[in-house]
């Protein structure tokens, strides 16, 4: 972990003419460098990202940044931790929730695994902006893997509470397919990220999510008569669509795949 910490440090400090040379607005590649100055809920979001597909090691690799030098050893490396890791969550979540031990496995996690390495500068002034805005990630697990500096931010109770920097630590934040699969059951976290004026900061959350073709429901372990199904059926790819549609937001997009059946 702080191997991987290190070398993103290096990267987001290497001359902008070598960083640039991965920039992309193509959603597609499986490994880019973007940025998030844009308007996003009309506030400006202070941040660039590196995107990198991680896992299959094997598929991706060859698209890894080539500099600095180690960086795809350091990457190889932390994939496979992150890979191992994951398996032993679901193992929990699902000997917790009384499901087969594998039943996260497969199209519910078929997605490549991908890597958003965010970075954020020093911003003048951080009443203007955030790092991210307000959001629920789509998937079913979130890894995040913070570095010393403190940004990110749960949305509890109606007020936002500050997740400080454990050191050596990854967190663990449920995605909103977590929510569907339990009915319920395990709540997806909205969170953010802020800005400060003194110092840069660096994250990288790795995201596990289905396959786009992965048809997503509660689990039927988890529904009786005391317990009817909350959320109706669908293909992971129509719910991402959807997402995007609505920037994340998690109540517009909860609404449209609740189950309104009496």
């Amino acid at each position: 972990m702080s191997e991987m910490l290190e070398i993103m440090k290096e990267f987001f400090n290497m001359p902008l003419e070598e960083r640039a040379v991965h920039y992309s607005e193509d959603l597609c590649k499986p490994v880019r460098l973007f940025t998030s100055t844009g308007v996003h809920d009309i506030v400006r979001l202070w941040r660039d990202c590196l995107r990198m597909a991680i896992s299959p090691v094997e598929n991706f690799k060859q698209y890894w940044p080539e500099k600095p030098s180690n960086l795809k050893k350091t990457v190889e490396r932390y994939a496979v931790e992150m890979k191992g890791l994951t398996e032993k969550i679901f193992v929990l979540i699902t000997e917790g929730l009384g499901l087969e031990y594998d039943y996260l496995n497969g199209g519910l996690s078929g997605q490549p695994m991908v890597s958003h390495v965010n970075y954020y500068p020093p911003c003048p002034d951080p009443s203007l902006t955030l790092g991210l805005a307000k959001h629920c990630d789509p998937g079913l697990v979130t890894l995040l893997l913070q570095g010393d500096v403190s940004g990110l931010q749960i949305l509890c109770n109606g007020e936002w509470q500050a997740v400080d920097p454990v050191p050596n630590a990854i967190i663990v934040i449920y995605g909103h397919q977590m929510e569907f699969v339990t009915n319920g059951e395990l709540k997806s976290v909205e969170h953010r990220a802020i800005t400060n004026d003194m110092l840069s900061r660096i994250s990288i959350a790795t995201f596990i999510q289905p396959a786009m073709d992965c048809l997503v429901a509660p689990a039927k372990k988890l529904l009786d008569e005391k317990n009817p199904p909350l959320y109706k059926s669908f293909l992971f790819g129509d719910y991402f669509a959807n997402y995007v549609a609505n920037l994340g937001d998690k109540s517009k997009v909860t609404e449209h795949f609740q189950n309104t059946t009496p």
